[in-house]
């Protein structure tokens, strides 16, 4: 017990992931009790959110995990022994991420098809929208964890895995926005990725998507990118500032 007062992971694991875990089953049971389901494929729906979901988490796993990997076998302070630059090594990991990408899309969209008769590809010319904007958004949620994990140390690196399930429930990946209680709905609103989702519904169900929610994720996506490289950078020199690199390792 008193590891447990004074360990959030072990905290969050009692209460918080669980609690996760009913809002975002319950959102998707009441969807599927209380929508007309008509005319539309829920295995279909339910796979293409399942694939663009695990292209997010990649896409941010290839930022934070890259990050705490150096910070685990203690090799973080000799990349600054290098000519290499913050800037370099995050652009490095972004490339992985785009790397992680490409594999995994390949993988599942093979397993999609094999297994469930899913085609993948089904998107056209607006699966690479969809990808760009996945791939953006797990670059935002990679950078700001690695800001955190800088300023609050290690104690915070199960951010780096639980971060991207806070905002699961409320980017409508297995159900529309209009499933969500109202202040829910505003949350989702401010979520690029909430619209990448909406507008793979849109493709699967009638064919095609809303213009303005491809705009809006990208305007979103590229905010949030701007704002997250400057929080970074406040954190960065800030733990330099107070010499706490080193505690890192």
């Amino acid at each position: 017990m008193y590891l447990y007062k004074r360990s959030i992971p072990r905290i969050l694991d009692v209460f918080f992931w669980p609690s996760l875990d009913l809002i975002l089953w319950g959102f998707l049971s009441l969807y599927l009790q209380e929508f007309d389901m008509s005319g539309l494929n829920i295995v279909t729906i339910l796979l293409g959110a399942i694939i663009f979901w695990e292209l997010l988490s990649q896409s941010q796993r290839a930022i934070s995990i890259t990050f705490l990997e150096e910070v685990w076998e203690r090799n973080f302070l000799n990349i600054f022994v290098t000519p290499i630059s913050m800037n370099e090594f995050l652009g490095a990991t972004a490339l992985v991420g785009l790397v992680r990408i490409g594999l995994v899309s390949i993988l599942m969209s093979i397993l999609a098809f094999l297994l469930y008769h899913f085609n993948f590809f089904i998107f056209g010319f607006l699966l690479i929208p969809f990808v760009i904007n996945l791939l953006i958004s797990g670059w935002v949620l990679g950078i700001f964890v690695i800001g955190l994990i800088l300023r609050y140390g290690t104690s915070a690196q199960v951010l780096a895995f639980g971060l991207i399930a806070i905002i699961q429930p409320f980017t409508a990946v297995f159900y529309p926005v209009s499933a969500l209680p109202e202040w829910a709905q505003v949350i989702a609103h401010a979520i690029p990725t909430t619209y990448v989702f909406e507008g793979m519904r849109a493709v699967l169900t009638n064919g095609n998507i809303p213009p303005m929610d491809l705009v809006l994720a990208f305007v979103l996506n590229i905010l949030y990118l701007g704002l997250v490289f400057l929080f970074f950078r406040a954190m960065f020199g800030k733990v330099k500032k107070m010499g706490r690199l080193l505690k890192l390792d």
